[in-house]
């Protein structure tokens, strides 16, 4: 089952490391988020009746600049209430570069490949209600494994070979370019949900399919779109399942990407992490024709911000 997947609190702490991080967790605080996923589930189901989104309008004034944030109704009536969690906080990655995060739906630029739209809910797990007015934040690779800003950096090479041939480390400034594909931040609405326009992602070395999410509290948005300010509230990866991923990997221009293997969600490290008891960071997929998923599809997942981690967080970050 997909819906709720918990993303814990703690990203500026994790945005320069490694792509491919070890992580430590006692079984009390699996056991804890375990509990918070099925606390919460009567009340995602309750929320079934209340999610038909309202187009809500937000005005933010950065300067000279103000803008009119109007947010579009999500594909889905209501949040819905198959409940997974992540395992943790996860890496944002290498790959993050906020002053290409521009505020938009359709992320795509014309970059080739299956449409994807993504129904994105967020949820505090604390009291089970939405979070409305919160920014989420979501960036992945191409249709051949490239990210925008760093599109000079081969998809193909070890991230470690990368660093090695740069003369780099993985906290230095590695991007490489202004481009701005398959970036962007909306807020969620009154009934805390907020929807994307983008492509199935890709893949590189290493790396099964996955897309980077945020979430902000807090912010200011720049005349430019970009984020100004914010507090970070969760951080993780969203995945597909393996037999969508196979199915659509077959498809041009996925098919090209040739030059290495793809690596399966079993393998990807970090989709480990975060599948563990029982948690389940998998987007839940539908075909955007109600048929096909290879002519598009629609995909949901709710994410659980986990407001008590969040709390001992900022309160260990004061010492």
């Amino acid at each position: 089952m997909h819906g709720l997947a918990l993303l814990v609190a703690g990203a500026a702490l994790l945005s320069g490391v490694a792509a491919h991080p070890e992580h430590e967790i006692s079984s009390s605080e699996l056991n804890r988020r375990s509990v918070l996923s099925r606390r919460c589930e009567s009340s995602v189901a309750a929320m079934n009746k209340r999610r038909w989104a309202k187009r809500n309008e937000k005005r933010a004034v950065s300067g000279n600049a103000t803008w009119n944030i109007v947010t579009e109704s999500p594909y889905y009536e209501t949040i819905q209430n198959d409940t997974c969690v992540l395992s943790e906080d996860i890496t944002a990655g290498p790959y993050i570069w906020p002053q290409s995060q521009t505020l938009r739906q359709d992320i795509r630029e014309g970059e080739p490949g299956v449409p994807f739209i993504l129904d994105i809910g967020v949820l505090d797990v604390e009291t089970c209600e939405p979070l409305p007015d919160v920014l989420v934040d979501i960036w992945h690779c191409n249709a051949t494994g490239s990210y925008s800003s760093f599109t000079a950096l081969s998809p193909n090479t070890p991230f470690e070979q990368l660093l090695k041939e740069l003369n780099k480390t993985a906290t230095d400034d590695l991007h490489t370019d202004t481009t701005t594909f398959l970036r962007g931040i909306w807020p969620t609405n009154s009934e805390g949900i907020t929807e994307f326009t983008t492509i199935v992602p890709g893949f590189y070395v290493e790396r099964t399919l996955h897309i980077h999410v945020q979430v902000h509290e807090n912010y200011v948005i720049r005349g430019n779109g970009t984020v100004a300010s914010s507090n970070t509230i969760s951080t993780g990866q969203l995945f597909l399942a393996e037999d969508v991923s196979q199915q659509l990997m077959a498809l041009e221009p996925y098919v090209t990407h040739t030059q290495i293997n793809r690596t399966t969600n079993v393998v990807d490290s970090i989709y480990a992490d975060q599948a563990v008891n029982g948690y389940d960071p998998i987007v839940s997929i539908e075909p955007l024709d109600g048929e096909n998923i290879e002519n598009g599809i629609i995909g949901y997942i709710t994410i659980g911000v986990d407001s008590a981690s969040k709390k001992k967080l900022k309160r260990s970050l004061k010492h």
